[in-house]
């Protein structure tokens, strides 16, 4: 599964962006997806999730509140609303797949092992 993740960029505190991902070849509604972002000089580290039914979705305490995952099964995508930008939110955001269509507990979204598949990357800055 190749994935592409867009939609970052620069934007003020306090504003919005929309980050996609989408895969090609691959009906992402099949996959556990999540969403992953790494710091200048810090770890990669857990954003938010959804189960591969879709029924349940998973947040890092950080975004909770101001990010929402959802999956569009017409475009194929998962995408990441953020909303309420802070300076710390600044990041490269990756998207990742998982295929194993396991039911499990949060714990399990949460680790970057649990995921075969990574997209690329896309720089989110946001300024105060």
């Amino acid at each position: 599964v190749q994935l592409q993740a867009s939609g970052g960029g620069l934007v003020q505190a306090g504003g919005s962006l929309r980050l996609s991902c989408a895969a090609s070849g691959r009906i992402l509604s099949a996959y556990g997806m999540g969403w992953f972002r790494q710091a200048p000089g810090k770890e990669r580290e857990f954003v938010a999730a959804i189960s591969w039914s879709g029924g349940s979705t998973y947040y890092a305490d950080s975004v909770k509140g101001r990010f929402t995952i959802s999956r569009d099964i017409a475009k194929n995508t998962v995408d990441l609303q953020m909303n309420s930008l802070k300076p710390e939110d600044t990041a490269v955001y990756y998207c990742a797949a998982d295929d194993a269509r396991r039911y499990a507990s949060s714990s399990y979204y949460y680790s970057q092992t649990t995921y075969d598949y990574w997209g690329q990357g896309t720089q989110v800055t946001v300024f105060s």
